[in-house]
């Protein structure tokens, strides 16, 4: 597969078609999500080509009361064939050990985020055992994500897709708008601190 050609040809699609094109290689297809702000876009945009698409959820332990609620909405809404993975610590059990969220410098942190978000994460996509991988990372998020593209392949030699990956913030709330769907204001992600930092989920690197 010519993912520099893929690239440049699905550069100027929509997001409906470049889920339409990444359904279409007939690869088992998963879809991530934090149900953070402007999550609903994909989760709409996957859910009109694939009504039942797998949506993988880590549910951290950590979201505001906004982000319970504005999940819920989504998945009853748009009925998300959704797949819930929670960290094997509990949140108070969590809290004891580590005194709470360890600060960003904390030698702690790393730990923190390895039993929050990566392991269960990897948890699921070894149960799962997806070939492709949705998502909703865009490019200017992080520095990271720059030097990624629409499609990519990590580490697992999973083909990641990122349909809204050129989108700017503003295509985000106005595609929000025209289709009445919800926006998140209240979230927040203990593992990342600062919304430009990277967490550990997309810099899986290729084994040598």
């Amino acid at each position: 597969m010519d993912l520099k050609q893929i690239n440049t040809e699905y550069k100027e699609k929509s997001a409906q078609e470049i889920i339409e094109w990444a359904l279409s290689l007939n690869k088992r297809t998963v879809l991530t999500t934090n149900f953070g702000p402007h999550e609903a876009v994909i989760l709409h945009a996957a859910t009109r080509v694939k009504p039942d698409i797998e949506v993988v959820w880590v549910d951290s332990g950590y979201n505001t009361e906004s982000t319970y609620r504005f999940a819920q909405k989504l998945i009853e809404d748009l009925k998300l064939n959704i797949k819930i993975y929670s960290p094997l610590w509990t949140k108070g059990y969590r809290d004891v050990v580590m005194n709470g969220i360890p600060d960003v410098d904390s030698e702690l942190h790393a730990e923190f985020t390895q039993h929050l978000k990566l392991e269960p994460f990897e948890r699921a996509f070894n149960e799962l055992k997806p070939e492709v991988w949705l998502t909703a990372i865009r490019r200017d998020q992080t520095v990271h994500r720059q030097s990624l593209d629409i499609v990519s392949e990590d580490g697992r030699g999973i083909l990641k897709v990122s349909p809204v990956f050129y989108w700017s913030l503003n295509q985000m709330e106005d595609y929000c708008k025209e289709h009445n769907l919800p926006i998140e204001k209240d979230y927040t992600d203990p593992t990342k601190v600062i919304g430009n930092r990277e967490c550990g989920l997309h810099t899986v690197k290729k084994d040598k």
